[in-house]
C-alpha cells in the first residue's frame, strides 16, 4: 500500500515509517522529485495539514497525507500551537524555540502542556479526512536528552519521568501524539481502502 507523506522533514518521515511498520510503503516528496517548503499560512493545525495534503495530491494524483503538530501550553493560553515550528521567529530553530518557552514559563507553577497532531488525508476519490492524536504532559525546567527533535527535550509525557528526547524511539513512538494520530489513520486505511491503493 503506497501513500505519499507531504513532507521534507526527514525526522518526521523516519518516525512515521517506524510507526507504520511493513503494512504501508510511505514515500516522501523527495521520492516524487518535489522540493521546497509548502506554505503554512493557516491559523489552525487542520488548515495547514489540509492545505499541504491537497497541494501535493493535486500535483501528483497519489493518495497523500500531511500533518501539522503543535505544542499547546496551558499557562500560555495554548501557545505556541500552530506556530510551534517558528515560535522564536523565522528559521525553525529548535533550540531558540525551547529557550523562548522556558523563559515564558519561568516562575510559573502550571507547566501543563500537550502535543497535538492533526493528519489530513486525501484518498483516491479526493475526499478530505482528518485524524487527531494528543498526548498530555508537562514542560520541564531545562532540556534533557539527545533523541527526537523539536520540543522533545523539554516535554515530559504524562506518567513518565523522561522527556521525549530521553526515550528510545520505540517507546516514544508507542505513546506519541503522532503515533496516536497515525494509528487512527492506519486503522482507517486497513478497514476502508484495502487493496485500492
Amino acid at each position: 500500500m503506497k501513500i505519499l507523506f507531504a513532507t521534507n522533514n526527514k525526522h518526521k518521515l523516519e518516525e512515521v515509517r517506524q510507526i507504520a511498520g511493513s503494512g504501508f510503503e510511505v514515500i516522501s516528496l523527495e521520492d516524487v522529485a518535489l522540493t521546497g517548503d509548502i506554505p503554512e499560512e493557516s491559523d489552525t493545525l487542520e488548515g495547514n495539514a489540509l492545505f499541504k495534503a491537497r497541494y501535493i495530491f493535486d500535483k501528483t494524483g497519489i493518495p497523500t497525507f500531511a500533518d501539522d503538530t503543535g505544542l499547546e501550553v496551558e499557562a500560555l493560553n495554548g501557545r505556541p500551537g500552530v506556530y510551534s515550528a517558528r515560535y522564536a521567529g523565522p528559521g525553525k530553530n529548535d533550540r531558540k524555540n525551547m529557550q523562548k518557552i522556558l523563559k515564558e514559563l519561568k516562575n510559573k507553577t502550571n507547566r501543563k502542556a500537550r502535543f497535538r497532531t492533526v493528519i489530513a488525508f486525501i484518498p483516491p476519490d479526493g475526499k478530505e479526512i482528518f485524524f487527531e492524536g494528543i498526548v498530555n504532559g508537562t514542560i520541564g525546567t531545562e532540556p534533557r536528552g539527545s533523541y527526537g527533535f523539536g520540543y522533545d527535550p523539554v516535554f515530559l509525557p504524562e506518567g513518565y519521568d523522561l522527556t521525549f528526547a530521553e526515550m528510545a524511539a520505540d517507546l516514544k513512538n508507542s505513546i506519541s501524539h503522532r503515533s496516536r494520530a497515525f494509528a487512527k489513520f492506519a486503522n482507517y486505511l486497513n478497514n476502508n481502502l484495502g487493496r485500492e491503493l
